[in-house]
C-alpha cells in the first residue's frame, strides 16, 4: 500500500489543482485580508511535517514568524489561546483528532481565524474550520503516509504563492505533477544497499529542507524499524556527529538555495568523519524542478519509494 499509495502522489496533486484551486485562493485571500501578525500551525505526525515545511517557506519568503503551538496546551492543560488577528493552519489527513480539533476551536475563541488542509473533507476539522481546503488525495490505506502528506505540502506552498502573489511560486506548483511523475521513476538504489545493514542513521536538512529530513526519519523508523534521527546541518556537527563511525548511512536532502553552501559543508565533514553520505542533487539523482521547495517535495517522493525497498 505505501508503493501503491506513493505512485499516486502525481495524480493526487493534479486533483488538488483542478478540484481545491478555488478554495486555495478564497484561503489566500482570507489571509491577505485578515494580515495576522503570526500564524499558528496545528498538526501531528507527518502533517506536522508539511506543516513545518510551510512554516519555513513562508519565514523564507514573506518573514511573517509562524509557529507551532502544542495541542496539549488546550487538550490537557485547557490553556485559552490569545489569537486575536491572527490565523490558524490545521493540517490533518483524517480530520478527526480530538487534540487538533481541541486547539482549533480554541484559537477561534481566542480570537483567531482557522484555515484547515484536509483529506476528508467530511471530518470535524473542516466542518469547524473559517475555511477548508479539501486535499482530495483519496482514501490513504497506508500506516505510512505518502501522498496525503506531500499533497499537504504542496497545498500548504498553494495557499503561500495565493497569500504572497508569488508568480514564481505559482508556476513551479502547476508543473509539479510532472515533477513528481519524474520523482517516481529517479533510481535511488544506493539508498537500500547503504541503509538495509544500518542500525541507525541520521538525516540531514536545513531550512525547508529539513522538515523533508524529520519526515524521512519517521518514514524510516516506522517501516523499517531503523533508528534514525532528522537534524538540521547547523546542529548536527555540534554533538551528534560524535556517533558517526566509518560507513555510517546519512541521507541529505540538498536544494539549490542560500542553504546550499552549509550543506555541502556538513556533508564533507560528515565524510571526513567516516559516513557514508547520500545526498540529493549529489548521490542521490532528482527531478528537475523550478523552485528549490518544489524540488524538495519531488525528493520526498523518491525516498518515500526507497525507504519502502529498506523495509522490504
Amino acid at each position: 500500500w505505501m508503493r501503491r499509495e506513493t505512485m499516486e502522489s502525481a495524480d493526487a496533486v493534479a486533483r488538488l489543482w483542478s478540484q481545491s484551486g478555488a478554495a486555495i485562493a478564497r484561503a489566500g485571500a482570507m489571509l491577505r485580508e485578515l494580515n495576522p501578525p503570526f500564524i499558528a500551525l496545528c498538526a501531528r505526525g507527518s502533517s506536522d511535517h508539511a506543516a513545518i515545511f510551510f512554516k519555513y517557506a513562508c519565514e523564507s519568503l514573506l518573514g511573517l514568524p509562524v509557529v507551532s503551538v502544542g495541542p496539549s496546551i488546550a487538550s490537557i492543560y485547557q490553556t485559552p489561546l490569545r489569537a486575536k488577528g491572527a490565523a490558524m493552519l490545521l493540517i490533518s489527513q483524517s480530520g478527526r483528532s480530538p487534540d487538533l480539533l481541541a486547539l482549533a476551536k480554541s484559537a477561534q475563541a481566542g480570537g483567531g481565524k482557522v484555515i484547515s488542509i484536509i483529506n476528508d473533507a467530511q471530518s470535524p476539522a473542516a466542518e469547524l474550520a473559517d475555511l477548508t481546503i479539501p486535499l482530495v488525495a483519496g482514501p490513504e490505506k497506508s500506516v505510512a503516509a505518502t501522498k496525503s502528506c506531500l499533497s499537504s505540502m504542496a497545498a500548504g506552498l498553494g495557499l503561500l504563492a495565493e497569500f504572497a502573489g508569488h508568480d514564481g511560486l505559482r508556476k513551479a506548483l502547476n508543473v509539479l505533477p510532472q515533477d513528481l511523475t519524474s520523482a517516481l521513476s529517479m533510481d535511488w538504489s544506493a539508498l537500500p544497499q547503504v541503509f538495509h545493514p544500518a542500525r541507525s542513521a541520521l538525516v540531514i536538512g536545513r531550512g525547508m529542507g529539513l522538515p523533508i529530513a524529520m519526515e524521512a526519519a519517521l518514514k524510516l523508523k516506522e517501516t523499517a524499524s531503523l533508528h534514525a534521527e532528522p537534524y538540521s546541518a547547523a546542529e548536527v556537527l555540534h554533538g551528534p556527529i560524535e556517533i558517526v563511525h566509518e560507513g555510517f548511512p546519512v541521507l541529505m536532502f540538498r536544494q539549490d538555495d542560500a542553504t546550499a553552501p552549509s550543506l555541502d559543508h556538513c556533508a564533507k565533514t560528515l565524510a571526513a568523519a567516516g559516513a557514508k553520505v547520500l545526498a540529493t542533487g549529489r548521490e542521490l539523482p532528482v527531478a528537475p524542478a523550478a523552485h528549490p521547495a518544489t524540488a524538495l517535495i519531488a525528493a520526498m517522493a523518491s525516498a518515500y519509494l526507497a525507504i519502502e525497498q529498506v523495509s522490504l
